[in-house]
């Protein structure tokens, strides 16, 4: 009845199913209910408002961090949070065609979003209890792969599926509900596939007495704010994506949008060829590339050009709304060019987000805390994306967009970073 032993159970079994897992909820929650409510007919406005609350969990999962320590092992919380994924996902599909839709879907993404971002915790800290040192840089790759993979498979692959659903059912309520069902289920069988196939760790244990958590809690909260350069360091976090913030929440919008209205006019299917698979391909090549340089250059280097890459395709976005193409192939390019340097430039940013970690006495949890304020960066201005463009349409949303890299420009000159921090040493 038990999972295998650590020894029995190779990382190959478990890792990249977990982490394809791990980003599938991510993608439901932000992704998919975005175009999801735009098939049903809501507003920008309401869209990018109500979507962006649900970067929440992740703004404040460093708060109810501790817990996953306290009160459970890893393990049974991956196996616990993926049922209750599962759940949350077949509640969408359930209430769907009810007349409140709106109100219950939103509360049930809320449930997935939480539960996502408490399954995130668990599962990288499990990740370094179950594998050696030697084997978590070997594999971290691994995961990497495996989670960009399931934004292919939401973005790309569940994004075509709907649309081809809503072209053959002529129901789009029906298409969703489909297509969120199908994903309830894939998580109830993750669940039972993990419970089998998670190994069982020494380290991952449920501690046998109550530890000082309040003072721990704080004293490791306040190491983290009395950093040196702490303001900069957050100005840095919450403003270096204030521009992709406010794009990533209206793109899909804009490629769905009327050509009379100020979009491309693409269907849903297209969408998910184009931004689902086109992007997510370019976006992980990006990715790639950018931490191989890092490790030739050292983040120092590399910042400036990593700065440039993730802002100035931007433009492309300006272009495509002002002359609005009708050719495929020609958006799916502006989109890979954007895409790619977005993955480019974002590694500069994740690196970062490791220096200041790693500067302190509690890496883990000033990491933890880093993405917290990545995340408010994320869902602050996407907030009030949807009203903006509501108000001055595509053109000059995106040429807004592009303004709104100038605070990242500004701040960068002020960053402190060790010149040899993430290149690769010549003696390895």
């Amino acid at each position: 009845m038990d999972g295998p032993t650590a020894n029995s159970s190779s990382p190959w079994r478990w890792v990249p199913t977990l982490y394809f897992s791990q980003g599938l909820p991510y993608v439901a929650v932000m992704t998919l209910s975005v175009v999801m409510y735009k098939n049903l007919g809501l507003s920008n406005t309401d869209i990018a408002l109500y979507t962006s609350w649900l970067y929440l969990p992740w703004v404040i999962k460093p708060l109810w961090s501790p817990l996953v320590d306290l009160f459970h092992t890893k393990r049974g919380w991956i196996v616990s949070l993926q049922f209750a994924v599962g759940a949350a996902l077949a509640a969408v599909a359930l209430t769907l065609p009810g007349p409140a839709f709106f109100q219950a879907t939103l509360a049930m993404f809320w449930l997935m979003a939480f539960s996502s971002a408490t399954h995130d915790i668990a599962a990288d800290g499990f990740y370094l209890l179950a594998l050696p040192s030697h084997r978590q840089a070997a594999f971290v790759g691994v995961r990497s792969t495996f989670y960009r993979l399931a934004m292919i498979a939401g973005q790309g692959g569940l994004v075509w599926l709907a649309g081809w659903l809503q072209t053959h059912t002529g129901d789009i309520v029906q298409a969703w509900s489909l297509v969120f069902g199908t994903l309830g289920g894939f998580f109830v069988l993750a669940a039972l596939y993990h419970w089998w196939a998670l190994p069982r760790p020494a380290g991952d244990q449920r501690p046998a007495g109550t530890p000082r958590l309040v003072t721990g809690y704080w004293s490791t909260l306040a190491s983290f704010f009395r950093q040196r350069e702490i303001v900069i360091i957050l100005g840095y976090l919450l403003l270096y994506r204030l521009a992709e913030a406010q794009l990533v929440k209206l793109a899909t919008p804009f490629l769905l949008d009327q050509r009379e209205t100020g979009g491309l006019g693409l269907t849903t299917e297209q969408v998910g060829i184009v931004y689902g698979t086109v992007g997510i391909i370019a976006l992980t090549a990006g990715g790639l590339l950018g931490g191989y340089v890092v490790s030739k250059c050292g983040l120092k280097r590399m910042l400036w050009p990593m700065l440039g890459a993730m802002h100035i395709p931007n433009i492309v976005y300006v272009l495509l709304a002002w002359w609005q193409p009708g050719q495929l192939w020609l958006t799916g390019g502006a989109v890979a060019v954007e895409q790619f340097g977005y993955g480019f430039g974002f590694t500069a940013y994740l690196l970062y987000m490791m220096y200041v970690a790693e500067r302190g006495p509690h890496p883990t949890a000033h990491y933890a805390l880093c993405t917290g304020f990545m995340a408010l960066g994320m869902m602050l201005p996407g907030m009030a994306a949807g009203w903006i463009q509501d108000h001055i349409g595509y053109t000059q949303f995106f040429v807004w967009v592009c303004l709104a890299t100038l605070p990242s420009i500004a701040l960068t000159p002020l960053l402190q970073i060790d010149p040899h921090f993430g290149r690769k040493s010549t003696t390895n």
